[in-house]
């Protein structure tokens, strides 16, 4: 975290606390004064009674002493019962008040991690592709040195497409006016040509595929394709170049089910839960070798709700990840 976020946290945690504890011995103080005024008032219910004793009968002095003490007693439960309901309405609010804090901070730390990605994502393409145009314009290359610079331009243009869609399709999805057109597509099909892509992008790695044909699902293409993009995308990102990617696609009683398996180092069972959160990047950003801004996952899962799916991790044995959508019939 931020050391800025950690210092804000850590002064709001302690006036926050400061002002439970204040709260709590003010109810505190409340119960006690109300306990002490209310035996004072016995005590001097009990004199007038002892003043007018001979004018009671034994019964009448008894009945009279009786309903003191009774009403003593009633006011003593009632001030424990109130400050009871009061204490527990107290912590219960300061719990949900000091949760929705740590929400908010972390929700702003992930924001702050998401703009430090997305500035370095942005301005790594933007200056590859400025200094190869510049190179492009000042030298006079041969046929084969320009073939190679147009291939790296088209290739960082195309990242910076892929982050750009992403960006623009997580403001859409989360938008309640959101509405996308859904025709009958084979996925089998957008699946070939999602891999086709990736290896003219990646010619040095190995994808494997088990890919069962006219697997039909009715959806969006454009969002089932960023679907697609992205966990492949991630399965290069955390993978060796030596470690195949392999793809299979089959259908079931209950749906089309969709599975990426990578080599990749795998991903810890705590954080399993954690990878489909907006913005949220496994380890710590400002050390962080591989790219990304933690949008990836995050729409697999809103666009896999959105075509009545779910998507899940597993471990890869011996080793890597595996994620897999199904489509639900």
């Amino acid at each position: 975290m931020p050391a800025t976020i950690a210092k804000r946290l850590k002064r709001t945690t302690f006036v926050f606390w400061m002002l439970l504890f204040y709260i709590i011995a003010a109810l505190v103080w409340w119960y006690v004064s109300l306990q002490h005024q209310s035996r004072l008032l016995t005590e001097q219910q009990y004199q007038n009674l002892s003043i007018k004793k001979e004018e009671l009968s034994p019964d009448e002095y008894n009945v009279e002493y009786s309903a003191i003490s009774k009403d003593k007693e009633r006011n003593t439960q009632k001030y424990a019962g109130e400050g009871v309901i009061f204490l527990i309405l107290i912590l219960v609010g300061a719990y949900f008040v000091f949760r929705s804090i740590k929400r908010q901070f972390k929700l702003q730390q992930q924001q702050q991690n998401f703009m430090m990605a997305v500035t370095h994502e942005l301005k790594t393409p933007i200056s590859i592709t400025r200094l190869n145009l510049e190179t492009l314009q000042k030298y006079n290359l041969d046929p084969e040195k320009q073939k190679k610079i147009i291939k790296t331009t088209l290739a960082e243009t195309a990242r910076l497409n892929f982050l750009t869609s992403n960006i623009l399709v997580s403001a859409q999805l989360e938008s309640s006016n959101t509405s996308s057109d859904k025709e009958e597509l084979d996925l089998s099909t957008l699946l070939k040509d999602c891999i086709r892509d990736f290896q003219v992008r990646y010619p040095e790695i190995v994808f494997k595929t088990e890919i069962e044909d006219e697997a039909d699902v009715k959806g969006d293409a454009l969002l089932l394709q960023m679907l697609i993009n992205n966990l492949l995308e991630n399965a290069i990102k955390y993978s060796p170049k030596e470690s195949p990617i392999t793809a299979v696609l089959h259908r079931e009683k209950t749906g089309i089910v969709l599975l990426l398996k990578d080599g990749g180092p795998g991903i810890p069972d705590e954080e399993k839960s954690k990878i489909f959160s907006k913005f949220y990047r496994i380890g710590n950003e400002s050390t962080r070798k591989t790219q990304g801004t933690g949008l990836g996952l995050y729409l697999c899962k809103k666009i896999a709700a959105t075509h009545n799916g779910d998507i899940s991790v597993t471990n890869n044995i011996p080793k890597g990840s595996i994620f897999t959508v199904i489509f639900k019939l």
